[in-house]
């Protein structure tokens, strides 16, 4: 066996390992529930932007972006913009990558590639931020609630021309408004691409964890990606990506589209 394929076997048996460990699994629930209470999740920046996501999950979004090669990313919720940010300089990596492999020279400003921000509410200061990021011109930032058909309008408008899309919902978690989410973008999802769920983890978490919040287990958007599904054979649960992660706030979440 050659020295690749020897470490991907290598790999699998990991991989397949600690589906089987309930001790490890149950560790790493426990600490992501640890972490959660002591704000970890706060404590990061992307290239200059606070990011409020755990380091596995941002891995986990730069190994999507390297395997679809989207040339759009829908993102709803954008906070402080460091998803966006993220997004974004992956799409640069990828345009880059591009350029390389043709032998061509690159203008960044005239990408073809995109990501669309929704959010209902992009504070001026956040916004100020962004207009002022190196990054800006690859992001197209739509103000207004993410399920408004209106604002679904807007992100299907700036969308069109677009051959591959990936989508993240990281909003509002109740179960009614991530349904409506996924109502709304997941049919935008190109086959073979994904739409990841943020924080599905709630369903798995104490209660007493979102005191001051509107969802709680039962009503999260692990509920409404469940639901989702039962009506949508389109999309599966790829579970190689949360397997490998041990620690994701979108257990259940990678959702991948087949049909």
């Amino acid at each position: 066996m050659d020295p690749i394929a020897a470490f991907a076997e290598e790999r699998r048996q990991h991989l397949e390992a600690y589906a089987k460990d309930a001790e490890f699994r149950a560790l790493s629930q426990r600490w992501l529930e640890a972490s959660m209470r002591k704000k970890y999740v706060y404590n990061f920046d992307w290239l200059g932007r606070p990011i409020i996501q755990y380091p596995q999950d941002m891995w986990a979004v730069q190994e999507l972006i390297w395997q679809v090669k989207p040339d759009l990313v829908i993102e709803t919720g954008i906070a402080h913009g460091g998803s966006l940010i993220l997004s974004a300089s992956l799409l640069a990596m990828l345009d880059y990558c591009d350029a390389m492999a043709a032998g061509k020279t690159l203008d960044p400003r005239a990408s073809q590639r995109k990501v669309i921000g929704i959010d209902i509410d992009i504070r001026p200061h956040n916004r100020a931020a962004l207009d002022a990021h190196p990054l800006r011109p690859l992001l197209h930032l739509v103000e207004g609630s993410s399920v408004a058909a209106e604002t679904v309008a807007k992100v299907k408008e700036a969308a069109k021309g677009h051959k591959t899309v990936l989508v993240f919902l990281d909003s509002m978690h109740t179960h009614a408004h991530v349904l409506a989410e996924l109502e709304a973008y997941a049919p935008m999802v190109t086959k073979g691409s994904y739409c990841v769920v943020f924080d599905s983890f709630v369903e798995d978490m104490p209660a007493d964890l979102f005191p001051d919040r509107p969802w709680s287990p039962g009503d999260n958007p692990k509920t409404a990606l469940h639901e989702y599904l039962r009506s949508h054979p389109e999309f599966v649960i790829d579970k190689a990506v949360e397997g490998k992660l041990m620690v994701t706030v979108a257990a259940d979440g990678f959702l991948k589209r087949v049909g």
